[in-house]
């Protein structure tokens, strides 16, 4: 807008209506929400450049506020303004006091669509306290931060060609999730793309993706966060450490930057719809990470970027001492329970739909969004419930992780219409296929949808989100490799990150050049992927899982900017073998509907034969459902199950053998045609060409030692 001075801007009261900056053809409205405040600054800077703010306007109680929303409308303001907000009240600063206003503090605004670049706390003047000062948090920094703090930026929410495009709605029953991080899948200088490491670098690898055959790419957290935030460094290679995944978001509606070409939010915005446009026309759908339990601000000791000096009392749940609550283990709780807080972050979510095309969300610690403001969970009109019922969100996929870092943990309990990350798949099916007692009644719910912890709340099985390895913890390849976690280089003595992963060496402590041990590895790895693929519910693969990408036994990557996290494109074509057979048991999954059921097919209590399964053990009809058991088999009857078009399917037999022996299984009599073999883990290749299968003539099949056999019917 050019330099300007205040007397020479023209300005109106402005209105209360939409929190943020609202840009129209005249000028733009400004309007942020602080209850406690007393006095409320909006800055306005000529670039990100200069940094220097052009003018400071004070905002009048008695015009330009409405209840607790501070408002003002200027004329001649263009998109690309940078801004920012000062805010004070009466009294001295005292951190452990409910209130932590400082003056001196630049604030991002909440509902910042795009902000300049990541902030550096490096800088003594991000804090609210003075960090050199002998009285420590009792202090209070003098020290304007206005020229280097991270500014808001002012956007045209309409510029952008959308063409036709708009959020897929593709049903559930097929979507296959493949969890990534933006920057780890191309970044490496073995991907070849011209913008490695960014949204737009992503886009090239979408022909891989339509190869592997997967429906759905969850990204890891995309809000503008601090990469920079991590204080530690690797032990061993005195490397600094970043917060690489961005789970401390800083702004629930801006893209983040580091992903863009140019570091640039407004460039991000950009290159994000573009990202989501290319996918969509691919027919690929985009679910994000989405965190609303915590922001990066951390907990008393951590710097003022925005909620903490707004209205840090209501944002946040403290306790009696006006300490935070930290049932997010990140150092503070979001009061997500309170009107203000609802309307933003159901605000955030309809913006990411309407506004930047996102297909659905995974909310990471989803529990906290159920708290009230003294932590107690709400079993009814909590945010959730209004997520679940909110009409704009009403065909967008929600996907929540049921749990905590202060132990509530709800899965299966979430509202209806809530998807949620089945955890209990993971530790019951690796547990089994690495030989664990007392199993086998486990593994039979997960395969089947888990009716003993959804069936109560869920229509059918697709809310189940079945997986055996997410970004956090061990990737496929080290569940079977490494019998601890190896977090050292984490800079925390190796305390960080899950402690039992029910996982497996087989021998040797992660690489070896034995053979034996690692073709038992990698049938182990396809036992796991198979398992996956042929459960109910919804399966949700870890990206470089495909090629048995390893982290080396690092259960807690989050801070690692390196090849610990970038995925290796030259693994593609050392381990093809693998990524076949991957590849192949996506497409045996879409190609059987009654893997795909809208039914359970079991009881939450007993397991026994019905209409569209029959259990089998060694002998036919007499499965061994003992706790000592290791092996079950059983039929699924496609040819009883009619799906939404019509389609009768084929009949599946299946049998899993993770006994340390072989054993011989009678074959039950077909229903009306031929078995045939199809999938047989223990050979190489496991897989057999449709059309090539092998014809089974008699009565018995050798299933060998921790393997898995399929065969069809026809």
């Amino acid at each position: 807008m050019g330099k300007v001075f205040k007397n020479e801007l023209k300005t109106e009261k402005g209105f209360p209506d939409i929190l943020g900056a609202t840009l129209d053809k005249n000028g733009c409205n400004f309007a942020i929400y602080s209850k406690n405040a007393e006095a409320v600054s909006l800055l306005l800077f000529d670039d990100k450049d200069l940094k220097k703010y052009t003018v400071i306007i004070p905002l009048n109680k008695k015009i330009n506020k409405t209840d607790d929303i501070w408002h003002i409308y200027i004329y001649g303001i263009k998109k690309g303004q940078l801004y920012g907000y000062s805010i004070s009240q009466s009294g001295n600063f005292k951190t452990y006091k409910e209130h932590k206003y400082n003056p001196n503090k630049l604030l991002l605004d909440p509902y910042a669509k795009a902000v300049t670049e990541s902030c550096n706390w490096n800088y003594s003047n991000a804090y609210g306290y003075d960090i050199n000062s002998i009285d420590g948090l009792n202090s209070f920094s003098k020290e304007k931060n206005y020229e280097l703090a991270i500014k808001s930026i002012v956007i045209d929410e309409n510029d952008f060609n959308w063409g036709n495009d708009k959020p897929l709605n593709l049903p559930w029953k097929d979507t296959i999730i493949y969890e990534m991080h933006v920057k780890g899948f191309t970044f490496d200088r073995s991907s070849n793309v011209k913008y490695p490491g960014t949204y737009l670098g992503v886009i090239e690898k979408i022909p891989y993706l339509k190869e592997l055959g997967i429906s759905a790419v969850e990204l890891l957290p995309v809000f503008e966060f601090n990469e920079l935030e991590n204080s530690k460094f690797n032990p061993e290679t005195k490397e600094k450490l970043k917060n690489y995944w961005g789970y401390s978001p800083l702004a629930f509606f801006a893209p983040e930057t580091w992903y863009s070409t140019k570091f640039d939010g407004v460039n991000a915005i950009k290159e994000f719809k573009t990202m989501i446009k290319a996918f969509h026309k691919a027919g690929i759908e985009i679910i994000i990470d989405v965190v609303y339990n915590h922001t990066g601000e951390g907990n008393e000791f951590g710097p003022t970027i925005n909620f903490k000096g707004i209205d840090n009392s209501l944002y946040y749940i403290l306790d009696k001492n006006k300490k935070y609550k930290n049932y997010s283990g990140c150092g503070n709780t979001f009061n997500c329970n309170i009107p203000i807080t609802k309307k933003l972050i159901i605000d955030s979510l309809r913006y990411w739909v309407t506004n930047m095309h996102v297909d659905g969300f995974r909310f990471d610690l989803a529990t906290i969004l159920g708290r009230d403001e003294h932590g107690k969970w709400m079993e009814e009109k909590s945010l959730l419930n209004e997520i679940n019922d909110d009409p704009v969100l009403s065909k967008t996929k929600i996907i929540s992780e049921s749990w905590d870092a202060s132990g509530l943990f709800k899965l299966g309990v979430f509202p209806y219409r809530w998807a949620e990350w089945n955890c209990k798949f993971k530790e019951d099916v690796r547990s089994f296929i690495r030989g664990d007692d007392n199993k086998i009644f486990n593994l039979t719910h997960r395969i089947f949808g888990s009716p003993d912890l959804f069936s109560v709340n869920k229509e059918n099985p697709y809310y189940s989100i079945n997986y055996v390895s997410c970004h956090d913890g061990f990737t496929l390849n080290d569940v079977v490799s490494y019998n601890d976690k190896h977090n050292k280089n984490n800079g925390e003595k190796n305390k960080d990150g899950e402690i039992d992963n029910f996982s497996f060496n087989y021998g040797i402590e992660g690489i070896t050049d034995d053979n034996e041990i690692l073709k038992l590895r990698e049938r182990q790895m396809k036992n796991l992927f198979l398992i996956l693929m042929i459960s109910q519910g919804t399966p949700m693969i870890l990206s470089g899982d495909e090629v048995k990408f390893s982290k080396n036994g690092n259960n807690n990557s989050y801070c690692h900017d390196n090849e610990l996290n970038w995925f290796n494109w030259k693994l593609l074509n050392k381990n093809k073998n693998f990524f076949k057979f991957c590849k192949f048991m996506i497409r045996f999954r879409r190609k059987h509907p009654v893997l795909r059921m809208n039914k359970f097919l079991i009881n939450k209590e007993i397991i026994e034969n019905n209409e569209y399964i029959s259990w089998h053990g060694v002998e036919v009809d007499k499965p061994d459902f003992t706790p000592g058991s290791h092996a079950i088999a059983f039929i699924i009857y496609g040819s009883k199950y009619e799906d939404n078009n019509g389609y009768r399917g084929k009949n599946i037999y299946i049998v899993i053998n993770s006994y340390w022996e072989d054993l011989n299984f009678s074959i039950p009599a077909p229903e009306n045609n031929k078995w045939y073999l199809c999938i047989n883990t223990f050979l190489e290749p496991s897989i057999y060409k449709e059309g090539k299968e092998l014809e089974i003539v008699d009565s018995s099949f050798m299933v060998r030692k921790r393997s898995i056999i399929v065969l069809v019917e026809k």
